[in-house]
């Protein structure tokens, strides 16, 4: 038995044929949505990048307990797991966090790894001279200058297509399909950093959306509410969708080498992404500032299992990145940890029916959906505290925490997870303003768009039941409740706040 994992950043469900998407060019969604189950109420974890692979190799939340950071020492990891019980893992990928402090011990946990180099403001190559660069690009002197600026040189070194860091990093991946084909026992994941931002395709994914457009160069939305013109947040659309077209262009490289090697027999092939992301939808770009939108919050997953070969199906249980670890581990007959609280697939279908999921940000709202409703519950306190990182490897995205930081520190006790080790217990500061949007309720089956909260105190009431039994599911620190202005256990006097 073998498995293939295809995970894209940043790809937006709604734009994909199979979810309703009709304007975008994506032939090879279809195609694959005609091969496998296709996931309709499959939802992100924790946001954005590297904590929804935490999520994805350990089977559990990050978001309730810690804001970005690598593997712990306590967590059960998917590689890790696989090699005990004899499966070689190999992960090819261009996600440039992986090299940072905030993710260096996930890559190590597969048997081999292999990354290309080059996406956003990956410090790839170097030039002391600044670059040439068209007028409006990007802020240069905001707190992402160095990442507008190191981008520029590096599109410098990727004037054909086979220099993009997409083609280089499925190129590889196929390499390993086809020298080790006839093998047994292999996991292959290959991650796309695409179509994350900056929208950067090669000129004939462009021509795919011809358009008349004489603005700013314009492929590289802000973290903010949109304030371009009609024109240019257009533009971007189809900047975004250029990339789209070309991230599923090589998602059909894939099925080709599957179908040219006879896999589909043998092989598991799941194709997913971390999250969305606002095209101008709600008036905001990008993810992790405003609250998470079906946008952001709700992703696609096809999932081909050559055990049952259920194909051209839908289906409808809820289902998020967390279960992904043990389906891999069920799959390949290997045991589930205790820790890990997701759900394998087949028995999503089967008997083990969510009522309800959670999904957020460290320091955010935390949100809950049944599919049918999604509630949002925001900080009470506009300082949003209390708040604490628990950790035992101390890094943030792109640096260490600081001295200050640290100098505070307590040892927490352990929690259920933790395999009776201690960790840090770190005082935190959340940039995210959940608080200011308050607390949210939406009907998306009257409301799809979600477009207009709605006031249910009943509703309101389920919901939170579900949000506190899925919080004490995974051992939520006690200040997550009282952030949140609730009681564990407790469902009576809970205000009001929309």
């Amino acid at each position: 038995m073998k498995a293939i994992i295809v995970m894209f950043d940043s790809l937006n469900r709604h734009m994909l044929p199979p979810y309703g998407g009709d304007w975008t060019q994506a032939p090879n969604f279809s195609r694959l949505a005609e091969r496998s189950v296709t996931y309709d109420n499959h939802w992100v974890g924790s946001m954005p990048c590297m904590p929804a692979r935490r999520d994805l190799l350990t089977g559990r939340y990050n978001f309730l307990h810690r804001s970005w950071g690598p593997l712990e020492p306590f967590d059960d990891s998917l590689p890790a797991l696989l090699r005990a019980n004899k499966v070689y893992s190999h992960l090819v990928s261009d996600h440039y966090h992986y090299w940072e402090p905030g993710g260096a011990t996930y890559h190590s946990q597969y048997t081999t790894w292999d990354f290309v180099r080059g996406q956003e403001g990956d410090p790839w190559k170097g030039e002391v001279a600044d670059p040439e660069i068209p007028e409006h690009v990007g802020d240069f002197n905001g707190y992402r200058s160095h990442l507008f600026r190191q981008d520029w040189i590096n599109r410098k070194y990727m004037t054909e297509e086979q220099q993009h860091p997409m083609s280089e990093t499925f190129s590889r991946g196929i390499e390993f399909i086809r020298m080790n084909r006839k093998e047994d026992r292999w996991l292959l994941q290959i991650e796309a950093f695409d179509p994350h931002e900056p929208f950067f395709a090669p000129q004939k994914y462009k021509d795919m959306y011809p358009h008349d457009y004489t603005g700013k160069h314009f492929d590289w939305p802000g973290y903010q509410p949109v304030q371009e013109t009609r024109e240019e947040v257009e533009h971007c659309k189809f900047e975004y969708a250029a990339l789209l077209s070309m991230c599923d262009t090589y998602l059909g490289k894939v099925m080709d080498a599957m179908d040219e090697n006879d896999l589909w027999q043998d092989t598991m092939l799941i194709v997913t992404t971390d999250h969305g992301f606002l095209l101008g939808e709600h008036d905001w770009w990008a993810k992790n500032i405003m609250p998470f939108y079906n946008e952001i919050a709700k992703t696609p997953l096809f999932v081909w299992d050559p055990r049952d070969k259920r194909k051209n199906e839908r289906c409808g249980s809820l289902t998020q990145l967390i279960d992904l670890a043990p389906t891999l581990l069920d799959y390949f007959g290997a045991d589930v940890p205790k820790d890990m609280v997701g759900i394998p697939l087949p028995s999503v279908n089967e008997k083990e029916q969510r009522e309800a999921v959670l999904f957020g940000i460290h320091g955010g709202h935390v949100n809950c959906t049944d599919g049918r409703y999604v509630y949002m519950r925001a900080p009470v306190r506009p300082d949003n505290s209390p708040l604490f990182n628990y950790t035992l490897m101390p890094t943030h995205m792109a640096s260490l925490f600081s001295v200050e930081e640290l100098r505070e520190f307590e040892l927490a006790d352990p929690f259920s997870f933790t395999k009776g080790v201690r960790t840090l217990k770190i005082p935190a500061v959340s940039y995210i303003p959940g608080h200011r949007f308050g607390t949210l309720l939406y009907d998306l089956e009257k409301d799809p768009e979600q477009k207009h909260p709605i006031e249910d105190s009943d509703i309101e009431k389920r919901m939170i039941q579900h949000l506190i039994r899925i919080m004490a599911h995974h051992d939520a620190p006690p200040e997550q409740y009282e952030r949140l202005g609730l009681k564990k256990g407790n469902l009576q006097n809970i205000p009001w706040t929309i």
